[in-house]
């Protein structure tokens, strides 16, 4: 391997650098598209600390000769390729790494024994955080890409040294260091050099700047530089500044140069801007590559023995991961002395609290963490922006009835009702009871049950359409200015556990043409058959367990009912609903952990394809088993609770033994309501806690073992010594889900707060207020308690998107039953406009038509033949003919007609908003128009770059071979 340095003029004397008319006629063709990656060699707007940090430094150890080296190899070390003169300064090789090949030379690491005083210096250096936070290998000049770890007591000895073997032999570099918080910890650091990016940048289509984007600016400013848009822009000028919005000052790293990209070859190398190949690749870009030649590297002889995910699985290696770019906080002010790494801008700038008001860096997000962290980090802030107006809205209604509650004719007659004796509720325990026993309940149902509950859930159908619409045309745009329009088509790879599993049955790709694994359509459908069975398994677990609350909630209801204490005894139906909610929480918390691991194992049972197959299967199956585990108690609760509970003297009961429960006269809202604020407010602070508070608690414990030598190190009092592989090491490691439970999290929420917010106007509220403090918990989490994630690329959400327009629809669905059924909106309307007051009378206020509506809805039940003698008549909540009539306990006409308004409210309410829905989501573009121009514009302007340049490069090279040239195109 030769090491290259120098110009780029050296490029040149590389192979394939001389192209011809007829390689370029043979050439695949570049499909270029526009700027995503920032154009870093032109761009000069870095501080000067944070260039200092991210290139070489500034005072590096000199680098040990070859000789040295090659002398401290160990002779029984087979695995290790041989090395020659030539590439003898490429590849660094420690002695260290030579002695993993002996089983027991593991302890020997050279800190006694060091081949040369430079040598040892520059160990104690790097080691001590002294050579840029030990960022780089000993040397001071290799960047450290990639760590692994391993334990040194590990008996996969053998696996781990063919693999390192196999990882240098694809031309990586490699050097060791042992842990200073733990002796059986070792730390592999992978470098990449400069042909193995550019080798495996070719193969994986990542796509690079070429050109500085010129030319669109100048059009657009002659185009919409008009005076129009100069006066805009100066009474925009003339306001108050956002404060929302990022100092650009603040953020230096987001004032990139635009440039046109393209996919990245060697042949054709002169294309590219390459001013400095320290910065040409981005970390996120080294650390990509580099976790691609982990994936398909073998450790043993055999198809399957393959990638780094099966060493972690055998516990041959400890951890693989980038390292973060240094510490995330600094003794001098970000103000004063500037950035020190890009970790600490982020700090800074949008993982501290103090900064929960400001828009978020998606940039900077995008670069460090890459782009599939940075879509979701721009759907989640879209989301809680988009609450905003949903919040405020279900404020308003909710004041309404606020406002309202004293003067609403339902509850004055609930509460003015003395003499209205009702009929127990319970067997045996319960007694008659007056209906101003329920005033309370009254008015605080009036609260969520009034004249804007329609209102609101129309305009939360409509809302979640325009959320979903305009998120469109936001991705849009993210996928535009990061360069990810059709990154999906040409660069989606096979999982390494599918090759393995399928790679004796190949065939031709249809788009590649190339010859690929293949999975077999019966073996594909067995097992989607399977999966299947397993869901259907455990939804119908999910039902069980929501059984068995039903049934210890009638049995609760007896207990309370006869409880000893009066508080208790008087709101047993309080009490009841109470710790049936708290019960049913817990069984949902307990069942999300059964389901996690059931779904993992179904996914890998199907075999995914690709990753993000893979992802889409595992969501889906995670979706459906917290959706119903989440939501069927709720379902319970608003369509069945009090539906089937029958009349007095013909109750139903389970089993022949539990009366079934009654509803309020009030209604079951106040159930639904008491259902969705606990499960909401509970679940977001477990929530909280799992994603945060859990892994301070796990990095409070390791530095506590650290300090003590806990782990048979030495103690280590100050942190700050560590190098920063051992700092990430001793954090926590990200979800092996990856983003699924953010998105699952923020999801389920998306379904609370739209499917049932007719029964809960301040659904909307809550979670804009979890969000607010989500993003900045979730930031705080990426950049200080995790090791820092794989840079993944991704086009949008994935199936997520596709969940949230289902629960859109089922929103209109629910939210149409619940008034309904549900609520007492349709029984007061039929009342007020068909046996109210106002009937003869035309019309008049609202509160004077809904008079004697409570009486309207009470039948009567005689009495006689109870223990309750002494009374004849008792009133409960139906619409039955009185005992006395010719059809005693027969429903009444009024029955009949609420039942049929109920259904057309159902079948109007539906079609309304499903045409509202579609209107709107016809009349919002999923692109921007603008954003359509510029595609097409630069997509001419690229052609005409490409010609030129292709132009260019065919005359100098005709021109130095002594030939004619003319001013042609090939």
């Amino acid at each position: 391997m030769v090491h290259h340095s120098g110009s780029i003029q050296s490029f040149k004397q590389q192979k394939g650098m001389h192209t011809s008319i007829s390689e370029i006629l043979k050439e695949k063709s570049l499909k270029p598209s526009r700027r995503s990656l920032p154009c870093l060699a032109q761009s000069q707007t870095h501080p000067l600390n944070l260039n200092h940090f991210l290139s070489v430094p500034l005072s590096p150890e000199p680098k040990p000769e070859a000789q040295g080296l090659s002398q401290s190899i160990s002779t029984s070390c087979s695995l290790l390729p041989p090395q020659t003169a030539e590439d003898g300064n490429d590849q660094y090789v420690e002695e260290s790494e030579v002695t993993t090949c002996e089983t027991k030379v593991e302890e020997s690491i050279p800190l006694k024994k060091p081949s040369t005083r430079v040598k040892l210096q520059a160990r104690n250096d790097s080691v001590q955080g002294k050579n840029s936070a030990g960022l780089f290998f000993r040397d001071g000049k290799k960047r450290v890409d990639y760590i692994l770890v391993y334990k040194k007591s590990s008996p996969q000895v053998e696996k781990r040294c063919t693999f390192e073997k196999n990882l240098r032999a694809e031309g990586l570099m490699l050097e060791k260091e042992p842990s200073l918080t733990n002796n059986d910890i070792m730390f592999v650091k992978v470098h990449a050099p400069w042909d193995t990016l550019c080798k495996y940048a070719e193969q994986m289509n990542i796509r690079m700047p070429f050109r500085k984007k010129s030319y669109f600016t100048d059009w657009k400013s002659k185009t919409l530089g008009s005076r129009f848009h100069l006066r805009c822009r100066q009474i925009k000028s003339w306001l108050p500044r956002n404060p929302m919005k990022l100092d650009k000052e603040a953020l230096p790293d987001l004032e990139e140069t635009d440039c046109y990209t393209a996919p990245f070859s060697r042949a054709r190398m002169h294309h590219f801007t390459i001013n400095n190949r320290e910065s040409f690749f981005s970390n996120s870009t080294r650390s990509r590559i580099i976790h691609h030649v982990l994936q398909r590297t073998k450790y043993e002889e055999g198809k399957s023995k393959m990638g780094i995910n099966r060493l972690l699985g055998n516990n041959t290696y400890e951890a693989a991961f980038p390292p973060h770019e240094g510490g995330y906080k600094s003794r001098h002010p970000i103000k004063t002395h500037g950035a020190q790494n890009h970790r600490h801008l982020l700090y800074e700038r949008w993982a501290r609290w103090g900064m929960w008001y400001k828009y978020q860096p998606l940039d900077l997000i995008r670069r460090y963490f890459g782009e599939k962290i940075g879509l979701y980090f721009a759907w989640l802030g879209w989301y809680t922006g988009m609450l905003i107006p949903a919040a405020l809205v279900g404020v308003f209604v909710f004041l309404y009835g606020l406002f309202t509650m004293d003067s609403s004719q339902v509850s004055k007659e609930i509460c003015e009702a003395n003499t209205t004796i009702m009929c127990p509720m319970c067997e045996d325990t319960c007694q008659p009871w007056t209906l101003s026993d329920s005033c309370v309940y009254a008015k605080v149902t009036h609260l969520f049950d009034n004249g804007g509950t329609v209102f609101f859930a129309i305009f939360m159908a409509i809302w979640a359409t325009v959320f979903l619409e305009f998120w469109k045309r936001r991705r849009a745009e993210l996928t535009y200015d990061w360069d990810l329009i059709d990154w999906e088509e040409e660069e989606e790879e096979l999982r390494p556990q599918f090759e393995a599993k399928y790679s004796r049955v190949e065939r031709v790709n249809p788009i590649s043409g190339k010859p690929e694994p293949f999975q077999p359509f019966s073996d594909k459908l067995s097992r989607l058959l399977v999966s299947v069975s397993g869901i259907f398994f455990m939804i119908s677990l999910v039902l069980t367990a929501v059984f068995a609350v039903v049934v210890f909630r009638l049995i609760a209801m007896e207990k309370f009912a006869s409880f000893n204490w009066y508080f208790v005894k008087k709101n047993w139906q309080f009490a009841t609903s109470g710790t049936g909610v708290c019960i049913n929480f817990m069984i949902i918390m307990s069942l999300n952990v059964v389901y996690e691991k059931v779904a993992y194992l179904l996914t890998n049972l199907e075999h995914p394809r690709t990753e993000s197959e893979w992802e889409n299967s595992f969501s889906l199956k995670m979706f459906l088993f917290q959706f119903v585990n989440l939501n069927s108690s709720t379902f319970y609760i608003a369509f069945f609770l009090g539906r089937f509970a029958g009349r007095p003297g013909k109750y139903n009961k389970l089993f022949n033994r539990w009366r079934l429960e009654e509803c309020h006269p009030s209604g079951c809202l106040i159930d639904l309501c008491l259902q969705m604020g606990v499960i909401m407010f509970f679940k977001q602070i477990w929530n909280n806690f799992m994603e945060l508070g859990y892994p301070l608690l796990q990095n409070w414990w390791s530095r506590r073992k650290m300090k003590k030598g806990g782990g048979g190190g030495p103690n280590v009092e100050n942190k700050a010594q560590l190098p920063q592989w051992d700092k990430d090491w001793n954090l926590q490691p990200m979800n092996a889900h990856g983003l699924v439970d953010e998105y699952l999290e923020m999801v389920l929420q998306f379904g609370f707060t739209t499917i049932f917010v007719a029964a809960f106007p301040l659904a909307p509220l809550l979670a804009l207020l979890n969000n607010i403090i989500e993003i900045r918990l979730d930031a705080y989490k990426f950049v200080t308690q995790w090791r820092r994630p794989m840079p993944a690329r991704a086009t949008d959400i994935g199936i997520w998107h596709g969940i949230l327009e289902g629960i859109g629809v089922l929103a209109v669905i629910t939210n149409a039953f619940v008034i309904a059924i549900t609520s007492d909106y349709i029984p007061r309307f039929v009342y007020a406009f068909k046996y109210g007051p106002c009937v003869d009378k035309g019309h008049h206020h609202k509160n004077e038509c809904l008079r004697g509506y409570m009486n309207s809805s009470l039948s009567v039940f005689e009495m006689n033949g109870t223990k309750s003698v002494m009374i004849g008549y008792c009133r409960y909540r139906d619409y039955r003919a009185p005992p006395w009539s010719s059809v005693p306990y027969e429903f009444t006409l009024q029955f009949w007609h609420v039942l049929a308004a109920r259904l057309a409210f159902i079948i109007v309410f539906e079609h309304l908003v499903y045409g509202i829905k579609s209107f709107i989501a016809y009349l919002i573009p999923d692109m921007p128009k603008g954003l359509c121009d510029r595609m097409r514009r630069e997509k001419y302007l690229m052609q005409e770059t490409m010609y030129e340049t292709e132009l260019n490069h065919l005359q100098k090279e005709r021109k130095k071979k002594g030939r004619r040239y003319h001013h042609e195109w090939p």
